[in-house]
C-alpha cells in the first residue's frame, strides 16, 4: 500500500472490552445428539455465565457463498476410523446434518438473544472441510488459484455481511477476519520468496500482497464494517509485514515453552520416517498402540489429510499416549522453561500493543497461551497452566488489549469448560 489507510472505526454499540471463547468450527460440525452444540441457546447461556460477550467462529463464508455447492443438508461428522477421537478440536462424536444458512442465521439469532457478539472468521483452508462426509468443499476451496483466495473469501464474507443485515443481525458482528492463522495453512499455496518456498517468518512476508488484495476488496463491498486477518504468534521479527488496509491486530501468542519440548524430544510435528517409535512407546504410550506406520485414516477418507493440517505424528500420539503420562512429562520439565514463557509472553504482548498504537488499531488476542495440548491433559486448566491464562489476562488489560480469551480450551468442546470458576475469575482480571 502506497497511501495512508485511515482504518474503518470500530463500531460504537461494541463492549468496551471483548471476553472471547473459541467456538472455530466445532459451532456447526458439533451439533448432533449429545455434543457441545446441539443447543446453541443453552452454549450461550453457558458463555455468558462464564464472563463471555464474544464467540469467534468459523462462519463456512466461502461454502454458503462462494462455492456454488447446495448446503440445504450439508452432511457432517467424525474423520473415521476413530482417527483423531483423543485430539481437541477433532473429537467429533456424532454424524448430523444441517442446513447450513439457516443453522448460521440461527446463532446469530441466539447471540442477539443473548446479548453477544461474534467475531467472523473462516478455518476453511485449515480444517472445517475436512469433517464434511464428502470432498466436494475441500475440492471447491483448491479449485480457486492461491493468488485469489483471499479475495474470494473477502467477497464470500461480504455476501455473508448482506445475509445479516436482511435479518436485522449485522449489529452481532464485531469484526470480520478474512481467514485464521493465515500463514499456516492452504493460503501459502505457491509462495516463493527469492525463489525459494516460503516457509515460517517468509511465508507471512510473501503473503502480504494476496493479504491486501483480500482486505482491499472487502473494504471496497463492506466500507463500514471493520476486516482483518490474524497471525499465529506475534511475528516479532516481520511486523512491518502485517498489511497496512486492516482494521484491528488479532494475533495468537501461543508460548509453547515445555510444550514446545514435548513436541521436539517426539518428533510429532517432523517427517513420519523420523518418528522415534520406541522412544515413544517407551515414555508416553499405552499399551497396545499400533506402530505409526501402521495406522492412519481409512484410504477412503484420505482425503482429509489434506484438508487439515495437524501432522499426523502428532495426531497419532495425542490418540495413543496416556494424556496423565504428557501431564507428568509436562510438569516434570515446567520448570527449564517457566522463566522464559512468562518473559515471551510479556514480550509478545509488549510487541503486539506497541505495533497497535503506532498503527491506531484495536488489539485482540483471539487464542492463546500455551499451545495444543492432548484433549483430555490438564495441564493449561491446572494449577501452572491456570495460573499463566491469569497472567495472561491480567497482561492483557495492562497492554490495552481491546479483546483477549481465558485459553483457547475455555469453550464448550472442551473439557475446561466446567471450570467455570477459573473461566469467571480470568474475565475479571481482564475487564476489571
Amino acid at each position: 500500500m502506497t497511501e495512508t489507510y485511515h482504518p474503518v472505526p470500530r463500531p460504537a454499540h461494541l463492549p468496551e472490552k471483548l471476553t472471547i471463547t473459541l467456538w472455530d468450527f466445532s459451532w456447526f460440525v458439533r451439533t448432533g445428539a449429545g455434543e457441545p452444540f446441539a443447543d446453541l441457546d443453552a452454549a450461550f447461556a453457558g458463555a455468558v455465565e462464564r464472563g463471555y460477550n464474544t464467540i469467534r467462529i468459523c462462519a463456512m463464508p466461502y461454502l454458503l457463498f462462494g462455492s456454488g455447492l447446495d448446503t440445504t443438508e450439508l452432511r457432517l461428522g467424525p474423520l473415521g476410523g476413530g482417527y483423531a477421537q483423543q485430539v481437541r478440536w477433532y473429537d467429533v462424536g456424532a454424524e448430523t446434518t444441517i442446513d447450513a444458512r439457516e443453522h448460521l442465521l440461527e446463532l446469530f439469532r441466539a447471540a442477539k438473544r443473548h446479548d453477544c457478539f461474534v467475531i467472523v472468521s473462516s478455518w476453511e483452508y485449515q480444517q472445517s472441510p475436512a469433517f464434511a462426509a464428502d470432498p466436494d468443499w475441500y475440492r471447491a476451496l483448491h479449485a480457486i488459484d492461491p493468488e485469489d483466495r483471499a479475495v474470494e473469501l473477502a467477497r464470500a464474507h461480504a455476501a455473508l455481511v448482506d445475509l445479516l443485515a436482511s435479518r436485522d443481525l449485522a449489529d452481532r458482528i464485531a469484526f470480520v477476519e478474512l481467514h485464521n492463522e493465515v500463514q499456516i495453512g492452504h493460503l501459502t499455496a505457491g509462495l516463493l520468496l527469492d525463489g525459494e518456498p516460503a516457509t515460517g517468518d517468509d511465508a507471512i512476508i510473501a503473503l502480504t500482497p494476496r493479504l491486501e488484495r483480500g482486505l482491499a476488496a472487502f473494504h471496497e463491498l463492506q466500507p463500514e464494517v471493520p476486516v482483518t486477518v490474524n497471525y499465529a504468534h506475534v511475528p516479532v521479527a516481520v511486523m512491518r509485514s502485517i498489511p497496512e488496509n486492516l482494521d484491528v491486530l488479532v494475533l495468537h501468542p501461543y508460548i509453547y515453552g515445555v510444550l514446545e519440548a514435548l513436541i521436539e524430544t517426539y518428533g510429532m510435528r517432523g517427517p513420519i520416517e523420523d518418528f522415534p517409535q520406541e522412544a515413544a512407546r517407551a515414555d508416553l504410550l499405552r499399551p497396545g498402540a499400533p506402530d505409526l506406520r501402521d495406522w492412519g485414516l481409512p484410504p477412503e477418507h484420505a482425503w482429509r489429510l489434506d484438508a487439515m493440517i495437524v501432522a499426523k505424528p502428532e495426531i497419532y500420539v495425542h490418540d495413543w499416549a496416556d494424556a496423565a503420562t504428557i501431564d507428568r512429562w509436562l510438569y516434570d520439565h515446567y520448570g527449564e522453561h517457566r522463566l522464559a514463557m512468562g518473559q515471551k509472553l510479556t514480550l509478545w504482548l509488549e510487541v503486539a500493543a506497541d505495533h497497535a498504537r503506532r498503527r491506531g488499531l484495536p488489539l485482540v488476542f483471539g487464542e492463546g497461551w500455551v499451545g495444543y495440548t492432548p484433549l483430555h491433559g490438564t495441564f493449561e486448566e491446572g494449577p501452572v497452566g491456570a495460573q499463566i491464562c491469569r497472567f495472561a489476562m491480567t497482561e492483557s488489560a495492562r497492554v490495552g488489549a481491546w479483546g483477549s480469551i481465558v485459553c483457547s480450551n475455555a469453550a464448550p468442546q472442551h473439557p475446561m469448560w466446567e471450570d467455570v470458576s477459573l473461566q469467571r475469575e480470568a474475565n475479571a482480571l481482564f475487564t476489571g
